[in-house]
């Protein structure tokens, strides 16, 4: 499995972020902010430099994330304007940068939020999937806490509504922390058959709040990887630091994830011989 980041996770600069990337040894980017804004509002320049960027430094863009369906499914301008603006305007660019996945997320929950409101949600994921399906391109949609997508489970409810191959899981452990006491083996298993993406960073109690390196929180990130590899669900992990200072913990992230990785290796190196 390989090691990937979010570029904005080093730097909003993207090609100091790819640059520094690459001297770590990383060749897969996800991209989701620079100097210029979020995805897709990016300006040509920015979009000129990543492609010079991947070219240049033999470099892949793996998603874009444009934050569509971060807001309440009962705002009808917002869920019009995601629909109908931001998320075709990020097909467009996945496209232009010969990316095929993008994340999107499940909708704010407000407390006592009727379940009633579950089949709105599904149903405009559900318009985003169709959208998505015309253009070849994936959506991912990512768990975050205070979303209707916020545990593994909640997450495959919702994929499993919609029920569009076009619409399936970006996973991130640390997001279902605080929301299931188990993101790792619980919340992985009940999603797993939908994950394409995942999201690598750690926290003490909740990732809005107490983001730490890898491996110093609460996730099983060794129990997590071993699955993932077992699993063969992904060819990569892509990094979300989320703790400062970025490239300090970035760097320190990138290494523990090698470490660990190597110690998975070693171990089914072990069973294949001993077999």
């Amino acid at each position: 499995m390989r090691i990937g980041i979010v570029t904005d996770e080093i730097s909003p600069d993207i090609r100091e972020a790819f640059s520094l990337g690459v001297s770590w040894g990383i060749r897969d980017f996800e991209f989701r902010t620079s100097n210029s804004g979020r995805v897709p509002f990016i300006s040509d320049e920015d979009v000129q430099v990543l492609l010079s960027s991947k070219r240049d430094f033999g470099a892949t863009i793996t998603a874009l994330s444009p934050g569509t369906f971060k807001i309440p499914v009962d705002d009808k301008a917002a869920v019009e304007r995601d629909l109908t603006e931001v998320l075709p305007a990020a097909i467009k660019l996945a496209h232009r940068l010969n990316v095929r996945l993008v994340i999107t997320f499940g909708f704010l929950r407000s407390v006592g939020q009727e379940e009633s409101e579950f089949g709105q949600v599904v149903q405009i994921l559900k318009k985003a999937a169709n959208l998505a399906e015309g253009e070849g391109i994936t959506l991912a949609l990512e768990n975050e806490p205070g979303f209707w997508a916020d545990s593994g489970r909640k997450t495959a409810k919702l994929l499993a509504a919609v029920n569009s191959k076009y619409l399936q899981a970006n996973w991130d452990p640390a997001n279902a922390l605080g929301v299931e006491n188990y993101p790792y083996p619980v919340g992985y298993e009940a999603l797993k058959r939908w994950i394409v993406n995942i999201h690598v960073k750690d926290a003490m109690k909740d990732s809005t709040l107490s983001c730490v390196p890898v491996g110093q929180g609460k996730i099983n990130w060794e129990g997590q990887l071993r699955a993932l590899v077992k699993d063969g669900k992904l060819e990569h992990a892509t990094i979300e630091t989320h703790c400062l200072p970025l490239i300090e913990k970035s760097k320190l992230n990138v290494e523990t994830l090698k470490r660990m990785l190597k110690k998975i290796q070693q171990e089914q190196s072990k069973q294949v011989t001993v077999a």
